[in-house]
């Protein structure tokens, strides 16, 4: 799905997708059905391989397997932004370079977590996999994970790199996010990384969401999104008060520990495995889980 100007397209209900596993291996088949879901139901694009997809315990050749499936099985019907990101600057280009050779038509960068670099290295970090690919790259910040904040400044430098598209933010400051809309200007796509906060997001100028919670509800998602945009207000924030409480239990223990058991309990796949060190979710957990799916009519 080539498209020349992400500014068109990085908007609406992206669902951060998960990895379907069986029996220790990627879930093809289920993965397969997922997109094709996710077609069905609105979604604006796909973004496999991120913090949901648990890409941290793929290897390197499961992360690539899981991108190829998603832009083969997509075939040009809806956007890819392929996750990429690494603490290994070198890792990252070699994954960015494999997406954008799998006919990605975006990647999602994570800031290199663990080595907690200063604000020149992040932007060094990113300026070398922009120069060195010709696909548009959104960048993933979240402090909580990483240990270390991209801080307002550093994206105004990083907006002026042609191939840096906007930014994923998951600080859940709107201070912060307000700086970085004023600092990058309009071509610069902020999307909101919070489910909680897409609505407020939108309100200061974001385009969408990269969303969890769509991987389960993706319909309510998009119409929240797309009744925002079309001036909807009243729409808009009645489906984002239906959600809030969903939104708040999918997060009740580490992502992507909720959403996968409530995946699982909806049958949208048929096995919820994980791979350690995330692990099942608790018994009172669980049972809070179900609880709200019951209310929400889904299990």
């Amino acid at each position: 799905m080539k498209k020349t100007d992400p500014s068109r397209w990085l908007k609406g209900s992206m669902v951060a997708l998960i990895t379907p596993f069986r029996n220790g291996e990627v879930d093809v088949s289920t993965l397969q059905k997922l997109v094709e879901f996710h077609i069905r139901s609105g979604t604006s694009a796909l973004v496999p391989c991120g913090t949901t997809g648990e890409s941290a315990t793929l290897s390197h050749e499961e992360h690539e397997q899981v991108i190829e499936i998603a832009i083969q099985t997509a075939r040009g019907r809806i956007p890819v932004i392929a996750g990429t990101g690494s603490n290994n600057t070198e890792e990252a280009l070699r994954f960015t370079r494999h997406a954008q050779q799998a006919g990605a038509d975006a990647a999602l960068l994570i800031s290199p977590y663990y080595n907690k670099p200063t604000q020149e290295g992040l932007y060094r970090h990113f300026r070398t996999i922009a120069e060195a690919v010709d696909l548009p790259l959104v960048i993933y910040n979240i402090a909580s994970r990483t240990g270390v904040n991209i801080e307002p400044e550093t994206f105004g430098r990083l907006a002026k790199l042609s191939r840096i598209a906007g930014v994923k933010e998951s600080s859940g400051s709107l201070e912060q996010m307000s700086r970085i809309k004023a600092l990058c200007g309009e071509r610069f796509a902020l999307i909101s990384g919070d489910d909680a906060l897409t609505l407020p997001v939108l309100a200061i100028g974001g385009t969408g969401v990269i969303s969890v919670v769509a991987n389960i509800l993706p319909k309510e998602v998009a119409r929240m999104v797309e009744a925002f945009r079309k001036g909807d207000l009243v729409s808009a924030r009645k489906i984002h008060y239906h959600l809030i409480n969903i939104t708040k239990t999918i997060f009740i223990e580490t992502n992507p520990i909720p959403v996968k058991t409530a995946m699982g309990l909806m049958k949208l796949i048929p096995d919820a495995q994980m791979r350690l060190p995330m692990c099942p979710l608790s018994a009172a957990n669980l049972a809070r889980l179900k609880e709200v799916l019951r209310a929400y009519r889904l299990a």
